[in-house]
């Protein structure tokens, strides 16, 4: 594994850049929904950090934009997916 931090930069909505750190990104086949999983290396009250989750929508020939999770099913299969992935790291 590179231990080397896979630094980005995303554009918000009001057009400010932010810089995170990508973790990984996954497709579900079924439905050909794309998604990115990234941190801001901010930590919550139990000193846990916190991640991100966004959609990732390709147009041929543009920079892929990040969109939201639109449903509670893609949350869950999300969620599913990061519990699997930590049953790996433990």
């Amino acid at each position: 594994m590179n231990d080397e931090n896979k630094m980005m930069s995303i554009v918000l909505e009001d057009g400010s850049i932010d810089e995170v750190e990508f973790l990984l990104s996954f497709k579900f086949t079924d439905n050909n929904k794309e998604y990115m999983i990234y941190t801001k290396n901010e930590t919550d009250d139990n000193g846990n950090i916190t991640i991100y989750v966004a959609s990732v929508e390709k147009k041929d020939g543009s920079d892929p934009k990040l969109g939201s999770v639109e449903s509670e099913e893609e949350w869950t299969r999300i969620k599913n997916v990061l519990k699997e992935l930590s049953k790996n790291i433990e």
